[in-house]
């Protein structure tokens, strides 16, 4: 509910505080007073587009800020805390601040927030009625939603919607599966190609590396013959070998180490190490230079193999990993392509009865919409002459679309003829706030039970009827606030003396500036409003009299 509704230098209020209570609350006063002003302050926290010309005149900025009851509403609990926002104490704090001249800002809770975040939280608790802006129930989606909830099928609603959603995605899956085949069939010759380049050239890792050695080895082969033979002839085979000279010395040092181990040991260890090394590197110079052999075939062998991996390499190198990469990448293109038109069997197989679940789920909700449409219709209907509106008629119109959408197989739109020889018009083309008004309390008070917003604000609901009309009126409205907080700007006595808060708005004039204040009415002055709204002397007995009847009443 709206705990607390605070108002500063707005238009021609100053600076108002109002603390609302449960039910049913009037707010009245002269003509000209200030009440729609109240009104309209409210409705820039359900998104109302923002004026600098609302700022009282010779002030910085206007702020509008209400304080929310949501203990009870644990969806918008969710929503505050997706949008980043805790509850406080199970309060939600709504502010906007209009600047004369600058930027205007807004908060939720005192986090600031930008405008729309605060109108889609405040449209969540709070509805207006009476001024085309913020009707939920003048947008067709709205009307579609209380037909459903009339006729109990929000749960087939959210299946509908959940089916459409998993066709949309299939469908969505479906065209990008198929953009993507059709991109790799218009290149798919030259995949094949490219890949037959690289699958034919049977690539090894580290194959390129390998070949360079082997054609330089080759390159170098009578020079590799004749340095490892006059090597291995120095060191091993050769009259006066490196071996032979290093073996004479380890003759002689041996015998030399017999009169100093000490000192001699270690040197001999270290020659004896040497000869058997030159020995080794001797005979394996030898083993190499006999091995060699030139190949002239072999060489142009390698080096046709490099110069094709030389060209792969530049066409999907740098490197020879990258080439077979490419090759893994190209095979996997190809591959996806002759799948692809599996895949896409199966996915439109999906796609068929997810559209079949969807429009068979559909159909069964148009029948039951029909069904519930005709009964609301002819409860609304009978219902508009206790609400002053005795030969108005009113229609559920449900029209077919094309397809199946989020909202079902059909558009829901209701439609009043307010006097007889019309035709039919759709809520948002009556002219006259006050039959809307009705209108919508008759909806309002049908559907009080399904209605999902706490608060209710009425304006100009009360214009052109009195007498019994405006009991009837006031007995709609007392059932509406047994389920909702309401809200109601009026003149009638009816209207005021059934509220549990009561409140007088007030003009004043200082010099040339006008001020509105508002307070809230308790004992003799309610009596003495009741009176004056009666059309009598506020200050005869029998006005009195006549109010304090209309106080006592349930």
């Amino acid at each position: 509910m709206l705990v607390e509704l605070r108002i500063r230098d707005y238009a021609v209020v100053e600076d108002l505080t109002l603390s609302l209570s449960p039910g049913l609350n009037a707010l009245t006063g002269e003509t000209g007073a200030g009440k729609s002003i109240i009104v309209g302050a409210l409705s820039l926290l359900l998104g109302e587009r923002a004026s600098s010309s609302v700022v009282r005149a010779g002030e910085e900025r206007a702020t509008v800020e209400a304080v929310f009851d949501i203990s009870g509403i644990p969806a918008l609990r969710d929503r505050m805390e997706e949008l980043g926002f805790r509850p406080e104490e199970d309060l939600l704090i709504l502010r906007r601040e209009v600047a004369a001249e600058g930027r205007n800002r807004a908060w939720v809770n005192g986090s600031p927030a930008t405008a729309g975040v605060v109108g889609e939280l405040g449209s969540a608790l709070v509805d207006i009625h009476g001024q085309h802006e913020h009707q939920t129930l003048l947008r067709s989606a709205e009307q579609r939603t209380i037909l459903d909830a009339y006729a109990g099928l929000e749960a087939r609603a959210h299946d509908v919607r959940r089916l459409y959603e998993s066709v949309r995605t299939l469908q969505e899956e479906r065209a990008r599966r198929e953009g993507r085949v059709r991109e790799i069939e218009t290149r798919a010759d030259f995949l094949r190609f490219q890949l037959e380049e690289i699958e034919g050239a049977a690539l090894s890792e580290g194959e390129d590396e390998a070949l360079e050695t082997e054609a330089q080895r080759h390159e170098h082969a009578e020079e590799l013959v004749e340095g490892a033979g006059s090597a291995y002839e120095t060191l091993y085979a050769g009259e006066g070998s490196v071996a032979d000279r290093i073996s004479e010395v380890r003759s002689l040092l041996s015998r030399l180490t017999r009169f100093d181990p000490e000192q001699l040991d270690e040197a001999a260890g270290l020659l004896n190490d040497a000869f058997h090394a030159v020995n080794e590197v001797g005979r394996r110079l030898g083993d190499y230079a006999s091995s060699l052999d030139h190949d002239p075939a072999r060489l142009e062998e390698v080096r046709s193999r490099l110069d094709l991996i030389f060209r792969l390499k530049r066409k999907y190198g740098p490197d020879l990993s990258d080439v077979l990469a490419a090759g893994a990448r190209l095979r996997a293109e190809l591959d996806e392509m002759e799948e692809a038109d599996h895949d896409l069997d199966v996915l439109q197989e999906r796609v068929s009865r997810a559209q079949e679940e969807l429009v068979s789920t559909a159909e069964v909700m148009s029948g039951e919409r029909k069904a519930a449409a005709e009964r609301l219709a002819a409860v609304v209907e009978a219902a508009l002459p206790d609400v002053g509106l005795p030969d108005a008629g009113f229609q559920v119109r449900l029209r077919a679309l094309e397809s199946v959408g989020p909202g079902g197989a059909e558009a829901v739109e209701f439609l009043v003829a307010p006097n007889p020889g019309f035709e039919p018009m759709p809520l948002a083309r009556i002219a006259s706030g006050g039959e809307l008004s009705r209108i919508m309390l008759v909806l309002k008070s049908i559907l009080a039970d399904v209605d999902r917003l706490p608060v209710l604000v009425f304006d100009e609901i009360d214009a052109g009827i009195g007498g019994g009309v405006a009991s009837a009126v006031a007995r709609k409205l007392g059932e509406v606030a047994a389920r909702h907080q309401v809200f109601v700007v009026t003149h009638l006595a009816q209207l005021a003396a059934r509220a549990r808060g009561h409140f007088l708005v007030e003009k004043e004039t200082e010099g040339e500036a006008a001020r509105t204040g508002v307070r809230r009415l308790e004992g003799d002055a309610r009596v003495e409003e009741i009176s004056r709204m009666l059309g009598g002397d506020p200050d005869s007995s029998t006005s009195r009299e006549h109010a304090r009847e209309l106080l006592g009443r349930d």
